[in-house]
């Protein structure tokens, strides 16, 4: 890093070396959570640590426990900015296409906070299954060169059709849907993001029905809106899915971002 920089690269609570970057070049085999932090503080905390605790659990038979993580992340936080962008990404020193068993690593990166695209978006609609998509893991090269064709096409980015047809996610973001009263999520294999979660359980508390309903693009027309949201922001609006124009739902988006910040921020 730029000795000058506010931002770190930490590996296990110490300051990043070539040596130990260097692999992770190549390293497909790992998992991550992004997080933007506000004040120095995190919404959401339980399920971040939920999320590497789990994923770890799935791809490398352990996870490090939720207290040496917080530890870790405070000691990015430390010395930086109040407001950033934080990933924390979990891998094994054994490497990759071995059977060997190895404590994960956390590598925690900071970089300057964001609120993502103020929209409104149009998205592709393009059939792709992720693997493990329950689990947010790298080496995604799909989403890239998905990415990348539907902005070759003239769209600003990608949605997943699975199998069946139905929506399941973006290529970074979740999917929300909007029928005049209530939410819709998509029922398909996909990764249940940490501002999801959020929103899903302030829109509970807020009694704002929500109902998880398979969608797919003959649905789209008969829709009042529909918003792509991630750690970024919880609600960026979306004007069209392949053909069909949706209509804007300022009342959808103003909803989705009231739950948000209805959510606590923690310090970790």
């Amino acid at each position: 890093m730029n000795q000058d920089s506010p931002y770190i690269v930490q590996v296990d609570g110490r300051t990043a070396t070539t040596d130990d970057l260097a692999p992770l070049a190549f390293a497909g085999h790992a998992h991550f959570t992004a997080v933007q932090v506000r004040d120095g503080r995190v919404r959401g905390l339980d399920l971040h640590l939920e999320r590497l605790r789990s994923a770890s659990a799935e791809l490398f038979g352990r996870a490090l426990p939720d207290d040496l993580v917080r530890a870790r992340l405070r000691t990015a936080l430390r010395d930086g900015p109040a407001d950033l962008s934080l990933t924390a990404t979990v891998s094994s020193p054994a490497g990759e296409f071995t059977a060997a068993d190895a404590d994960p690593a956390l590598l925690v990166r900071t970089g300057p906070a964001s609120s993502g695209p103020a929209g409104p978006l149009a998205l592709a609609a393009v059939r792709h299954d992720r693997f493990l998509p329950h689990i947010k893991h790298v080496g995604e090269a799909a989403k890239t060169y998905l990415l990348r064709k539907a902005v070759a096409d003239g769209f600003d980015d990608a949605a997943f059709l699975d199998g069946e047809g139905r929506f399941s996610e973006a290529t970074i973001w979740n999917l929300a849907f909007w029928d005049g009263e209530s939410v819709l999520w998509p029922r398909a294999g996909m990764l249940t993001g940490t501002t999801m979660g959020i929103v899903r359980r302030q829109l509970d508390r807020l009694g704002v029905g929500q109902r998880t309903v398979a969608i797919t693009p003959d649905d789209l027309p008969a829709l009042a809106g529909a918003v792509v949201m991630n750690s970024w922001t919880p609600g960026v609006p979306v004007h069209r899915i392949g053909a069909a124009e949706l209509p804007a739902a300022p009342p959808f988006l103003e909803l989705l971002h009231r739950a948000y910040t209805a959510e606590p921020l923690t310090a970790p």
